[in-house]
């Protein structure tokens, strides 16, 4: 009988919702479990079998010396990596630090901030090693994780939508936020992933699956102008969830100096 091939999750700086989003899939889960060995996976078991790895998954960004080197263990034990989730793919909501300087929010948070040793920045994966694949959202949509696995699997491209938010409220036959109320959203921008859920309860977009294929921030911000949004209301919409994405950074720094 072939061996099942091997799934390992890893954790690095996150909150662990995307690797929830794994356990949340529930009965889809049992297939899963099926269809692999779940190798190593600390938020639902303590067995640890050692590699090498079919599929790595991986959860967080980098944000120390330790975990830097962490993750090019975990490369060269695994046949296809896959990143999973904005801490992973972008650096996270933990990449605000690298707006500033880390020393200072580092004096400002802990009472000895001698016993607190970490990089500058919080980097995603691919900046550290070669990544086969990148899942995006905070979390990650459960769906599309199941659709990546199975892909990668099965020797296949993923079959994943390339549109913005924009098309998911159409598609729902909402009313665009921005006209309907005048409130900012990115959603034109946003890669669809959520099933545009905050614009179906009249909220706007806060980016969290991050820019879309081609996405043109800087036109979005024209129009917010126009709208009166303000200069600080603008940085704090691009610095969220995906705030060092190259799209949404380069926009939010334009706009910073102006």
């Amino acid at each position: 009988m072939k061996a099942k091939p091997k799934l390992a999750v890893w954790k690095f700086a996150s909150c662990d919702g995307c690797q929830l989003s794994l356990l949340d899939c529930e009965d889809e889960l049992l297939a899963v479990a099926d269809a692999v060995h779940i190798a190593n996976f600390p938020e639902a078991s303590r067995a640890v079998v050692k590699g090498p790895y079919d599929l790595s998954l991986v959860e967080g960004s980098i944000t120390t010396a330790h975990d830097a080197e962490r993750i090019h263990k975990i490369r060269r034990q695994s046949k296809t990596v896959i990143t999973i989730g904005a801490c992973a793919t972008s650096g996270g909501i933990q990449a605000l630090k690298n707006f500033a300087d880390h020393t200072d929010l580092i004096r400002t948070v802990y009472a000895h901030p001698e016993y607190i040793s970490t990089l500058p920045n919080s980097t995603p994966i691919s900046d550290h090693i070669f990544v086969d694949y990148e899942l995006r959202g905070c979390p990650i949509n459960k769906e599309q994780l199941l659709e990546v696995v199975n892909a990668f699997l099965n020797g296949r491209k993923p079959a994943m939508p390339e549109h913005s938010v924009c098309l998911d409220c159409k598609l729902q036959g909402n009313l665009c936020v921005m006209v309907a109320h005048g409130t900012p959203c990115l959603g034109p921008v946003t890669h669809a992933g959520c099933g545009a859920l905050c614009p179906s309860y009249n909220r706007g977009c806060y980016g969290c699956f991050g820019p879309k294929e081609n996405a043109n921030p800087r036109a979005l911000t024209v129009h917010l102008q126009e709208m009166g949004v303000q200069r600080d209301e603008l940085l704090r919409l691009y610095r969220s969830f995906n705030a060092y994405h190259s799209e949404f950074r380069k926009e939010s720094e334009r706009i910073e100096q102006e």
